[in-house]
């Protein structure tokens, strides 16, 4: 009987556009947050600083812009590697270095955490920073992180999300931005916690198509790293919004003295950081990075990788190639590689890529935005084609952004599609922010496909009747979802 599969396609690919939109959408925002995340985790490091030793050579999965590893090469002097699934959040990784004014940069690559691109025992340090919820199975992580590491290596994982058992699990809640005004105010006393299912954002992710695997206690987390590393080091992080917490806090310290830690992360949640290390003796790999290639494998038949004069690395046993592209090199499998990064196909509308317009029919406005996060208004309807070009049933998924003006006007957006003039979908949004909504269609060679949003209303200095913006169209085998 086969386990869970960790990550669907469907959920790899809501992962890209989502890393795409948070790491590239408002550069400004995001340099702050990266800023800030770098501080807490260079602290976590330190503060594990003699278990942990050199890191060299390091790699960060799920390294989204790679600003934590770009601390590790210029704050801790490691070198390494810095992987996520998406291309396009590391690309941003320059725009950082440049902003920041750093010397030293990490080979970035994008890749899948489940298939590593790395030979067995050639890496002296794996890093995960807030990413391995994002997994069904998370031991498929551990399994797969371990066989990269050298004997004596370290797993270095933290920001992971630990199972509340102080709460009523009402319902999944959004980031603070998104919440209503009573939600607001039950964060700032510390007693939202106390209500949701899960951990607050997770609604804003789930409904991206992200999937989350909150279930984990302490106790499980600690059974899971006892199982594949020894010893082991960790640290607990509480949470503390407003007097609803502090105040749990407080008890648990007084009922549970010399486990105050232990209680209070079972009772409140929080947060997980770890540093495991991989049985065996201590060493590693020598390393060099002007040779990085030598630890790497092909993705898809683990042959040896070879650097081309022009920077490719090609497969000395098969026709794998990856060419460096804006400085990052894409060393998924062919297949993922192909569904993920497709280029201009007439299934997909992504309004941030050249030539999208030629899919366009009426009622677009002009293009908006930053590179990452760019969209198209509309009125109040607007149409597009598109083409089956995989065959079998589709699912159309939409992409788009509810701006506040056009709740304030009766509180709620409606959105509809119709495809090849039927009725296809009908959604009423109640929160600003980006949104996903998805319908499946029938079997058709193509789609001329009409969108429609209420209510409408002018901007300030504007003389533009608007409604929502949408920045992805298209269609998605329904096999796939």
């Amino acid at each position: 009987m086969k386990g869970p599969v960790s990550q669907s396609m469907s959920v790899k690919r809501a992962q890209v556009e989502f890393h795409n939109v948070a790491s590239l959408g408002e550069p400004e925002r995001a340099a702050a947050v990266y800023a800030d995340e770098n501080i807490r985790r260079g602290s976590i490091l330190r503060n594990h600083e003699t278990f942990i030793g050199p890191m060299t050579p390091f790699l960060e999965i799920g390294a989204n812009a790679g600003h934590t590893s770009y601390m590790l090469a210029n704050e801790f002097g490691a070198q390494g590697f810095a992987l996520d699934l998406s291309a396009d959040s590391l690309r941003h990784g320059i725009a950082l270095q440049d902003r920041w004014g750093l010397a030293h940069a990490p080979v970035r690559m994008a890749g899948d955490a489940l298939h590593l691109p790395f030979q067995d025992n050639s890496l002296r340090a794996v890093l995960a920073f807030q990413m391995l919820s994002q997994f069904l199975d998370i031991e498929s992580v551990f399994v797969e992180v371990k066989r990269v590491l050298a004997p004596g290596g370290l797993f270095i994982f933290a920001e992971e999300p630990l199972r509340r058992l102080l709460s009523l699990r009402l319902y999944r809640c959004p980031y603070y931005e998104n919440m209503k005004w009573w939600e607001r105010k039950l964060f700032d006393w510390g007693m939202l916690g106390y209500l949701v299912r899960d951990v607050i954002g997770a609604h804003q992710e789930e409904s991206f198509g992200i999937r989350q695997n909150h279930s984990m206690y302490l106790k499980d987390w600690h059974t899971l790293i006892g199982r594949h590393f020894d010893p082991f080091e960790t640290d607990l992080f509480l949470p503390e919004r407003g007097w609803g917490e502090r105040v749990a806090k407080k008890m648990c310290r007084r009922l549970s003295r010399r486990q105050f830690d232990w209680a209070g992360a079972t009772l409140l949640g929080g947060t997980l950081a770890a540093v495991c290390r991989k049985p065996g003796p201590s060493g590693g790999p020598a390393f060099q990075l002007e040779r990085f290639e030598s630890l790497l494998e092909c993705p898809d038949c683990r042959g040896p990788l070879a650097r081309t004069v022009n920077e490719t690395l090609a497969c000395t046993a098969c026709s794998y190639q990856a060419p460096l592209e804006g400085g990052v090199y894409n060393l998924l499998p062919s297949a993922s590689r192909n569904e993920l990064y497709p280029g201009p196909r007439p299934d997909i509308i992504d309004f941030s890529q050249p030539g999208h317009e030629a899919l366009l029919g009426a009622g677009w406005h002009e293009l908006e935005g930053h590179f990452g996060n760019r969209y198209r208004w509309i009125d109040e309807q607007a149409s597009l084609r598109l083409t089956n070009v995989r065959g079998g049933r589709q699912v159309l998924r939409v992409r788009g952004f509810v701006p506040e003006p056009a709740l304030a006007v009766q509180g709620t957006v409606r959105v509809t599609t119709r495809v090849n003039g039927a009725a296809a979908g009908d959604w009423r949004l109640d929160r600003t922010g980006l949104f996903i909504v998805e319908t499946e269609v029938a079997e058709a060679p193509s789609y001329e496909v009409e969108l429609s949003a209420t209510p409408r209303w002018m901007p300030p200095i504007d003389d533009r009747m608007l409604s929502v913006n949408f920045s992805s169209i298209r269609l998605v085998p329904l096999e796939d979802n």
